[in-house]
């Protein structure tokens, strides 16, 4: 009988057990849903430190170091991509009369004598030098010495070996106007 008893009891609280054990489940469903955000918000904020630049190139300027934060408001490098090479040769004005985009150019770095490279007139600056200066000369006192300005003229180079030329070095250029 007390086994009978003990049975029947059993049978009674069942549905409850198994209702606490449906809450179990419920219980660490969530649990597991919370830990996988954790994991997402983990790896978003992981994301966040590391930087990626734009182009790839060399870094020519850093002004950050390793362990400092940072702020969207702050330069951390200057990077000079090495895909696109180009000149800023300063003509007198008075050699610019048959200068015009897309003619040939030779340009000679002093960094490397006897190697010649080929490029071509992209564009001519839309005034001088002097004109878009931080401080344009100014002739107020009427005295007029007459100077030769000089214009801005960019040669995109076609064939230059992307990792030996650097920004700043000398270079002679010599547009072909015929």
């Amino acid at each position: 009988i007390q086994a009978a008893q003990g049975r029947l009891s059993a049978a009674e609280i069942a549905p409850d057990q198994s209702e606490a054990a449906a809450a179990q489940v419920d219980l660490a469903k969530a649990r597991l849903e919370q830990a996988q955000a954790a994991l997402v918000q983990a790896e978003l904020n992981e994301s966040y430190t590391q930087i990626r630049a734009e182009t790839s190139g060399l870094v020519a300027r850093r002004s950050v170091e390793i362990g400092q934060t940072v702020s969207p408001d702050r330069a951390l490098m200057a990077i000079v991509p090495l895909d696109d090479t180009w000149v800023v040769s300063n003509f007198k004005e008075d050699q610019l009369a048959h200068m015009q985009p897309g003619q040939r150019a030779e340009v000679s770095i002093d960094a490397y004598p006897g190697v010649k490279f080929h490029g071509h007139i992209e564009s001519l600056a839309a005034g001088t030098g002097s004109r878009f200066a931080l401080l344009p000369p100014d002739n107020a006192s009427g005295n007029f010495t007459k100077v030769v300005q000089r214009v801005p003229v960019l040669v995109r180079l076609d064939d230059a070996d992307q990792s030996t030329l650097r920004p700043g070095m000398s270079a002679k250029v010599t547009v072909s106007t015929r």
